[in-house]
């Protein structure tokens, strides 16, 4: 009985152009992002018709006049985790419906497929990066954990990285210091200078070049997609853990150490050591704390 309503419904809806067309409009504006080249999550490609319907690496997620294809139940909220993954705002009613009635039609081709969205070309070494060009990394190999919408239920220490607000905002602490890779904890986890290594998930970890773009974003201000630098948080506390390579620096992220730090068991070099300190106006880093580990 639900499934026959489910199907009436769909057939009244809005979507009287059951073609690929606005489907294919409407993953392009909230799927390709992830759902596209070789990196697509589970191999699913959504940027052209003929990657719908090849499915992921999990099988086929639309079946013709099927209402619980995998496709839709994740749309709708029936499987979790609910899709788009940086939702929420998921898709609408009106949106769902027009993917439900394209599926009952038969994922028909219609008149014209749009072409799949054209790849930003990723800045050469050297090269300005802007958030663009790092988002895509975020939105495939974080967001299933750090969103509204996380697998794990709540983001992990409230750090949100679905939108250059929530990444810059940071969670319980600082996870981006503009100009700064060495102290910023996104660019630690995913190369494994702080623990977990980032994505949680990995092996296999984020791909060097991915490592390097987002450094590169990170040192060069953090800048939005017009190349605006994140303002320094200033105030904005940091905590940092790993080897003392020099005196006041760990992994290569230096720090300053006046008479009010607290040190507690000075590290030597090569000694495990933990900072915890508050970013100044001029983006330096004051410690407050400094021990042994």
């Amino acid at each position: 009985m639900r499934q026959a309503a489910l199907v009436l419904a769909v057939l009244a809806g809005p979507a009287a152009a059951q073609g690929f067309d606005a489907v294919g409009a409407l993953f392009a504006d909230r799927c390709v992002i992830c759902h596209s080249g070789e990196d697509a999550p589970l191999g699913l490609r959504l940027d052209t018709r003929e990657g719908v319907l090849a499915g992921s690496e999990n099988g086929p997620v639309v079946l013709a006049g099927d209402p619980a294809s995998p496709l839709l139940q994740r749309l709708r909220g029936e499987a979790e985790p609910q899709m788009p993954l940086d939702g929420p705002p998921f898709l609408d009613r009106d949106q769902i419906t027009m993917v439900e009635a394209w599926v009952m039609a038969g994922m028909p081709a219609g008149a014209a497929a749009p072409s799949p969205a054209a790849d930003r070309r990723r800045p050469a070494p050297g090269e300005q990066v802007l958030w663009p060009d790092v988002q895509p990394i975020f939105l495939k190999a974080c967001i299933k954990c750090h969103s509204d919408n996380s697998k794990l239920g709540a983001p992990p220490e409230g750090l949100r990285l679905d939108s250059l607000e929530n990444v810059l905002k940071g969670g319980h602490r600082l996870a981006v210091l503009p100009g700064n890779p060495e102290m910023s904890e996104i660019w630690r986890r995913v190369t494994g200078l702080a623990t977990p290594r980032m994505p949680f998930d990995g092996p296999p970890w984020l791909p060097d070049e991915d490592i390097r773009l987002i450094r590169d974003w990170i040192e060069q201000g953090a800048p939005d997609a017009d190349g605006t630098k994140a303002p320094i948080p200033t105030g904005a506390r940091i905590r940092l853990r790993g080897v003392l390579t020099g005196a006041a620096e760990i992994d290569g992220a230096g720090f300053v150490i006046d008479s009010g730090t607290r040190v507690d068991d000075r590290p030597r070099i090569g000694d495990q050591a933990e900072m915890r300190g508050v970013v100044q106006a001029d983006g330096s880093v004051r410690a407050e704390r400094f021990r042994d580990r």
